[in-house]
Formats: structure tokens, sequence, C-alpha cells
């Protein structure tokens, strides 16, 4: 398998700022080799090395991305990612959850903690470098900071008037 990364940096027309991707990962060679290929793809990187920290610095620096592991130190990684959903000062930060875990039942209890995607270790850098583009800008587009084509059409022209139309 090739283990280089997509050559495909983000440009200044995609965004004004480099997004910030903070990884809450207790090891730290691992959250190296992610800051590594994260940066050469044009991103800024946080790390955080337990769940308590992570919480911290989201909470402070809000990222535009968290990838965070299920098996901390001090924490659950579930847990962690149900704080972050749950506080109104984070609660649209997309989650990715990067777990070696393999239990039945991990992705759903990863997605109804809150996380975007679920990705396990190890794993293919150039499907992750996808995933965390979809994630980002997916919330984006929630946050509105992407502005609308005026010019669309709406998906609803033509649909044929319903009692639910009429003006109140």
């Amino acid at each position: 398998m090739d283990s280089s990364t997509l050559e495909h940096p983000l440009s200044a027309e995609r965004s004004e700022k480099q997004p910030t991707i903070l990884i809450v990962e207790d090891e730290q060679s691992l959250a190296d080799v992610l800051a590594f290929w994260l940066r050469r793809q044009g991103y800024h990187t946080r790390w955080a090395p337990d769940g308590a920290a992570g919480v911290e610095v989201a909470r402070r620096d809000r990222p535009d991305l968290v990838i965070l592991d299920v098996c901390l130190p001090d924490a659950d990684g579930l847990t962690i990612c149900e704080i972050l959903a749950d506080s109104p000062q984070t609660c649209d930060i997309p989650v990715i959850i990067l777990s070696g875990v393999d239990q039945p039942d991990i992705i759903r209890r990863a997605r109804g903690a809150g996380c975007r995607f679920y990705v396990r270790k190890p794993c293919d850098p150039n499907a992750l470098m996808i995933l965390i583009r979809q994630a980002i800008d997916d919330a984006r587009a929630w946050r509105f900071d992407e502005p609308l084509d005026e010019a669309a059409d709406s998906p609803f022209d033509g649909w044929p008037a319903t009692e639910f139309d009429e003006p109140v």
C-alpha cells in the first residue's frame, strides 16, 4: 500500500485561513505523524495528550476539527466526544474518532456520542484526508460561513402548493 499522502494543499481561494485540527491522542509518536501529514495538506495542528486537555483546547481555540482517540489515559474518548457535542462552545466542531478499538458496536456508540466519522487504526492517510475535508466542508456549510449561491434554484421550485404553503 502506498503510504504517501495526497498532494493537494488548501488554496487561498478555498479558505481565508488555514483550518486548525486538534489531535487528541495519548501516543505522541502517532500524533506527530498525523500532524506531519496534516501540515503537508495545509492544516494547522494542535495536540492534546488526554481528554481533559482536549476539551480545554477545543473550548479555548475552537479548532475546525477534532481527531480523537477512544483510549485516553484520563477518560473514554466517547465521553469526551459527548462533552464536545453537548457544549454550546464546541457542538459545531466535527469530531473524527481514530481508534484501534474493535468492538462490535463501537461505530454505533461513536455516532451516538456525536462523532462525524469513525476510522480504524491503522488507516489509509488518503482516506483520512478525504474524510477530514468532508467534515470541515460540511461544518462550514452548517455555520453558513460559505456564501450560498443565490442564483441556484430552490429544490422545491415547481412543487404543487399544499395546505401548509398558505400564509398564517
